[in-house]
């Protein structure tokens, strides 16, 4: 209550009860929010979740108001969705527990966002047009948020509806943003029909048509699809490795020798069920493998897949050493002697049977604080300040976007030779929180990917909603874009994802195991695929004119304000 007694303002009993009434409504759409999210299986509620939360903004005049109301209703859904960010397990770091209890605290405030755009759209065009310039606003928050060094877009509003599956594959034209808008808006059109029946008593309302109007669009939609999509019929067969590695025990010094025994004896279980490709959990080795110092390792891995013809596809550490430090990019970090620099990324390694070229892909969108200090290009002293004890905070940024080409991959269909041989599998590989970023995972596919593939290690937070989340969100990438996602996680949950959202096979959590799945091959490019930022830059267009407008307000009316001034002294 202390956030609502800042100032000390003697309230009536009436005023009392009427806050605390606002107080109960802002949480309850929190809570709403919350659980319309997975692993919770009840999305339909973030249709009407906004209502309680968007009478009482609709209602308040002052942005102190709007704002700290905002931030109690956004607590209680940050609480609810990312309580497990701080792991909380026996083991778990310390700097980790303090990043996830801050984050619990930082994330609403960064909600007030819209609401501090809808305030000024209030002031500058009145209570009705803010009200349904509000989710354009919202959406522009959520196309901001994952920018900068401080990225994190997990909470998505379109992510909550992923377990709704006729629902979501308008999200093939739309994608994540774009459903974000639509929930939006039914929201909005009922809580016009509410306030409707409140002042009139009218059930049925304008609101009410129009709420009814794009639902029933949405979901005409998505049962189109589910009768007119046709798979193209072309599939390979994937072997996902789980080797259920305790993650903060696997990078410490230990026999490297057990872990490549475990990732190899599972592997050929999954080769000898006719698996054209393996693929390996984020960071399988806790190793610099290409550095030169593991030879007999990479032999080893050389070994099984050539006698078994088989690509191997893995979430690896890799770095690059620069003897002379005139060629050594900015970035380059010093080792212990300092007369070496060196780049380290937490990256993806293709290793082919056929050549002893590797492919590579250095991960790009790392996470804030667990595999990047913020901002510390600028402040380089962070990065001495804030470190895991697992030693893998300062990984480097990858560059450019890789699309793996696996010539010689069996493809049963009609694609095939007479030898059953095709050149045509092209694999996206992504790292963890990677998957998260729609436009992000659009970009491989318009490279040429016609497979998704996500290797990941969601073990460090335990048995909580944190994996279950992971892997709900990847359902979204699949639809986006049409595409298979495979997950190969370390403790899980590894699964394979149809390109029309259904989960066909997945792993338990914590165990040791392997998936066989025949992964469905497609090369068509959907809408959001060519065109993804459509709705996140209209709707920051629309913010930034809001903006704009109010700011033009303000100077007017501080110039006219100031020439009055003038006038009367003058008079």
């Amino acid at each position: 209550m202390r956030l609502f007694n800042r100032y000390k303002i003697v309230l009536t009993s009436e005023q009392r009860k009427k806050r605390k009434k606002e107080i109960l409504l802002v949480l309850l759409s929190g809570i709403l929010m919350g659980i319309s999210y997975p692993p919770f299986p009840v999305p339909y509620f973030i249709f009407v979740a906004l209502i309680p939360f968007l009478k009482v903004i609709n209602e308040k005049e002052t942005l102190g108001e709007i704002n700290r109301f905002s931030y109690l209703g956004f607590f209680a859904f940050t609480l609810i969705t990312l309580y497990w960010v701080g792991s909380w397990t026996k083991e778990a770091d310390p700097f980790l527990m303090i990043s996830g209890l801050l984050l619990l605290f930082v994330n609403p405030g960064l909600y007030l966002i819209p609401t501090t755009i809808y305030y000024l759209c209030k002031k500058s065009l009145g209570k009705k047009t803010a009200l349904y310039l509000f989710p354009f606003l919202w959406v522009s928050f959520e196309y901001l948020y994952s920018l900068t060094d401080l990225k994190f877009p997990w909470l998505t509003l379109g992510n909550s509806v992923v377990y709704f599956n006729t629902f979501i594959q308008i999200a093939d034209i739309v994608g994540a943003y774009g459903l974000s808008l639509i929930i939006l808006y039914i929201n909005i059109f009922l809580f016009e029909t509410w306030q409707k029946y409140k002042s009139s008593g009218k059930v049925v309302s304008l609101g009410t048509y129009a709420a009814l109007f794009i639902f029933i669009i949405v979901i005409s939609y998505g049962i189109f699809k589910h009768t007119s999509l046709k798979p193209s019929g072309n599939n390979v067969k994937i072997g996902l490795i789980q080797p259920n590695l305790n993650p903060w025990a696997k990078w410490e010094a230990g026999n490297l020798d057990e872990l490549l025994n475990l990732y190899i004896d599972l592997s050929k279980k999954a080769v000898d069920s006719g698996a054209e490709v393996i693929i390996w959990p984020e960071s399988a080795l806790p190793v610099y493998l290409l550095s030169g110092n593991y030879e007999y390792e990479v032999e080893r891995i050389y070994q099984f897949i050539r006698n078994n013809k088989v690509y191997l596809l893995t979430g690896m550490p890799d770095a690059n050493f620069y003897f002379d430090k005139a060629s050594a990019p900015a970035e380059a970090k010093p080792l212990r002697d300092d007369k070496v620099l060196y780049t380290s990324y937490n990256s993806i390694l293709l290793f082919s049977p056929y050549t002893d070229k590797i492919q590579k892909y250095q991960k790009i969108k790392l996470v804030p604080f667990g595999e990047k200090v913020p901002f510390v290009e600028e402040f380089p002293f962070l990065g001495d300040l804030i470190k895991w004890q697992v030693g893998i905070s300062s990984w480097n940024v990858g560059k450019d976007t890789v699309v793996f080409n696996l010539p010689g991959a069996k493809i049963t269909g009609e694609k095939q030779d007479k030898t059953g041989i095709t050149s045509e599998l092209r694999i996206a590989g992504l790292v963890c929180i990677e998957s998260i970023y729609p436009d992000f995972t659009a970009s491989f596919v318009q490279k040429g990917a016609n497979l998704i593939a996500v290797v990941t290690n969601d073990s460090w937070y335990g048995y909580s909603s944190g994996p279950f989340q992971h892997e709900a969100i990847s359902i979204l990438r699949a639809v986006e874009n049409r595409r298979t996602v495979l997950r190969a996680a370390n403790g899980g949950v590894s699964c394979i994802i149809d390109p029309t959202g259904k989960i066909l096979e997945e792993t338990k959590l914590f165990t040791k195991s392997y998936l066989i799945v025949n992964a469905g091959i497609e090369d068509a490019i959907t809408f959001y695929t060519k065109y993804p930022l459509i709705f996140p830059l209209l709707s920051s267009f629309v913010s930034i004119v809001i903006i704009f407008l109010f700011t033009m307000r303000k100077i007017i009316y501080l110039v006219k304000n100031k020439t009055q001034i003038k006038n009367e002294k003058n008079y």
